[in-house]
């Protein structure tokens, strides 16, 4: 038998037993004169394609709700893998939508399930599936609302996610159903792996074992364990874990419900509860414009700050609340929050101790930490939340409950862990040296900003006065492959301690304004990675630590002073982690200082940028996709990065009209 045959021929006499025609479903639709006169064909044909679907006709004209998850892959009755999904965040997410459509159906409604799967950040590291990764974000928020629309019977919106783009379109994509009421799932984390290494530094295995740190067999054997469990996001408050705190603390999920243990019963639980709340806002007329107020924002930067979260909610957050049709926040706001702020809780990746995040959720979570924040006064507590009741009721709920103190206990007992250690008071986190989170420094390399995770800058190269003072020579790539092989020692260029990495063309216009993780991951976990600090216009995971600033404004591509400079020009960096100011400066050429004064060299340094032309091997990446060139033009005509990367029609038709 040719190859050829068994393509086109099963072989298999049994296929041509079938029929073509069947008496259809049992029964009558539930049809009214006023129905048949007055009601679109579509809510009438809708009908019979729900009884075509198995639904008992009787039961029709109940109230319908739509469920939205990023669920991927295919898991078999036992949970086995029949197909992959691109990451552990979403294999499990079809449990939650079950959940949930059981406890809808369960009270008198009908239930609809649809989905718009996610990528992977970890999966695309140091590829070119990275230039798709944030403009993806973009697509699927709008996917999802298309989804949402095109069910117009549906009285409310169940959003179900877990991950870094995921999660953030899902919001995006409720934060535009502005007159109907929606609640948010998020999908969980995670289980901690017991005695081997989390899924931040497994990810640094090449970069080790090139530099002989670990062996073959090692990489081998930790990268068999980090993901110690078949669901849920990763173990460390990375984006896809921060993005499921600001869902809680802009009120459009339930208390207590980010960080759960995806798989565990009370993670089920929550989605079951999460369709009792959706019902409930429905039956009181609330709706997501009630909830997502330029209060609540303000609730979810604070949150943010007192978590130490990951810089890329910088891009979310405004995303969420232009769709909400709120101010976007800006980065005054990011760092007035920051200067009143300081981080009370110990997480991977920021430590001291760097608690996996299902032990945040043990220790209390979104609501632990809020409770910290509402007795200093820093919180709304009057914002209208999906519970139906405002944000104190629920903290004081949470305060009292059972459920805290059960979980409390089991923390305490079974990882020996104290809940007060993981989520502190400001006062104790202030004696175990943690800090305010975020910085947003300027200077002549940066004159519209950029950002820095200031408080996990590694304490050892922080001056006693509490702040990270540098001058060292730029090498400069164009690359992050090329940046990530210096790194490695492999090549004619190799970068050693106390080097300036300055990774350019690497924005929005370069690359769709990739994630470079390979890159920062890399230095963290080798001995002298923390005497080398990283200037980009790119951005970072949310795991990434370190002297890495990134988001650097404008980008090279775009005319940025970024583009400017060469090898061994000399960059001064100076973060002051107490007052929240930095600086990213050129002040020197050919490793020689331009000055010994430093306001003098700096204003020579920037007298230089002004007189060179940008370098001539400035490009996109070859690779860069067609759509996402289209996503960088409309995100740049609609705010930029700093304005959250999003698409305004409003901008982008005054710029078609300018430019006729």
């Amino acid at each position: 038998m040719s190859a050829f045959t068994p393509l086109v021929d099963s072989a298999d006499p049994s296929l041509f037993e079938f029929t073509t025609r069947t008496a259809g479903p049992v029964g009558a639709l539930p049809l009214t004169d006023d129905l048949l006169r007055h009601a679109p064909s579509g809510d009438l044909f809708g009908w019979s394609q729900n009884v075509g679907m198995g639904w008992n006709p009787a039961t029709l004209g109940a109230k319908e709700f739509l469920i939205l998850s990023t669920h991927g892959g295919l898991r078999g009755e036992n949970g086995e893998p029949l197909a992959l999904g691109y990451h552990s965040g979403h294999w499990e997410v079809g449990l939650l939508v079950k959940a949930a459509a059981e406890e809808f159906k369960r009270l008198g409604f009908i239930p609809f399930a649809g989905a718009c799967t996610d990528p992977c950040d970890g999966r695309t590291q140091g590829t070119p599936g990275m230039f798709d990764s944030l403009p993806y974000r973009n697509d699927a928020a709008i996917v999802l609302r298309r989804l949402m629309r095109s069910l117009p019977t549906r009285a409310g919106i169940l959003g179900i996610a877990t991950c870094d783009k995921g999660l953030p379109a899902m919001m995006m994509a409720l934060a535009g159903m502005r007159d109907l009421p929606t609640v948010l799932v998020p999908g969980g984390v995670m289980l901690a792996t017991e005695g081997h290494e989390d899924t931040a530094k497994v990810q640094t295995i090449g970069a080790r074992y090139t530099h002989g740190e670990i062996t073959l067999e090692q990489a081998a054997e930790e990268g068999c364990h980090s993901c110690a469990s078949p669901g849920g996001g990763c173990q460390f408050l990375g984006t896809a874990a921060t993005s499921q705190l600001i869902g809680e603390a802009l009120g459009l999920s339930l208390p207590h419900s980010a960080l759960a243990p995806s798989g565990q019963p009370i993670w089920l639980d929550m989605a079951k509860r999460s369709a009792r709340a959706l019902a409930s806002l429905s039956a009181r007329g609330l709706k997501t414009r009630d909830i997502l107020t330029e209060k609540a924002f303000q609730n979810a930067i604070n949150v943010h700050a007192a978590f130490g979260g990951s810089t890329n909610l910088c891009l979310h957050v405004p995303a969420i609340a232009f769709h909400a049709g709120v101010r976007r926040p800006t980065v005054d706001d990011w760092a007035s929050a920051n200067r009143k702020i300081s981080r009370i809780v110990d997480a991977l990746p920021n430590g001291p101790v760097g608690h996996p995040t299902v032990q945040v959720f043990l220790a209390g979570g979104a609501p632990e930490a809020m409770l910290h924040l509402r007795d200093a006064g820093l919180l709304h507590l009057d914002c209208l939340t999906v519970t139906g009741e405002p944000l104190g009721k629920n903290l004081e709920w949470w305060e009292k409950s059972e459920r805290r103190a059960k979980l409390r206990e089991y923390l305490k007992t079974r990882d020996r862990v104290d809940a007060d250690d993981v989520i502190m008071s400001f006062e104790k986190a202030k004696s175990r040296g943690l800090t305010a989170a975020l910085t947003f420094p300027r200077g002549n390399l940066c004159p519209e900003g950029s950002v820095i995770k200031s408080t996990s800058i590694d304490p050892s190269v922080v001056d006693a006065d509490g702040v990270y003072r540098k001058v060292g020579p730029a090498k400069v790539f164009i690359t992050e492959k090329a940046a990530v092989a210096a790194v490695k020692g492999i090549g004619s260029v190799k970068v050693q301690a106390g080097d300036v990495i300055v990774l350019c063309c690497r924005g929005p216009m370069g690359t769709g304004m990739e994630e470079t993780y390979q890159l920062t991951s890399a230095l963290k976990h080798l001995p002298w990675g923390k005497h080398v600090a990283v200037v980009t216009d790119a951005r970072f995971s949310g795991v990434s630590t370190g002297a890495c600033i990134g988001h650097v404004s404008p980008e090279a591509l775009a005319g940025g002073p970024i583009g400017k400079l060469r090898d061994g020009d000399l960059i001064q960096i100076i973060i002051d982690r107490k007052q929240l100011t930095g600086s990213v400066d050129l002040v020197g050429e050919a490793n020689t200082k331009f000055a010994a004064n430093e306001p003098e060299a700096t204003t020579r340094g920037t007298e230089m940028l002004q007189q060179r032309a940008p370098r001539p091997d400035l490009a996109a990446d070859a690779l860069l996709p067609d759509d996402t060139k289209l996503w960088a033009v409309l995100q740049n005509a609609s705010g930029g990065v700093w304005g959250g990367c999003v698409y305004d029609p409003e901008a982008i038709a005054k710029r078609l009209a300018a430019s006729v």
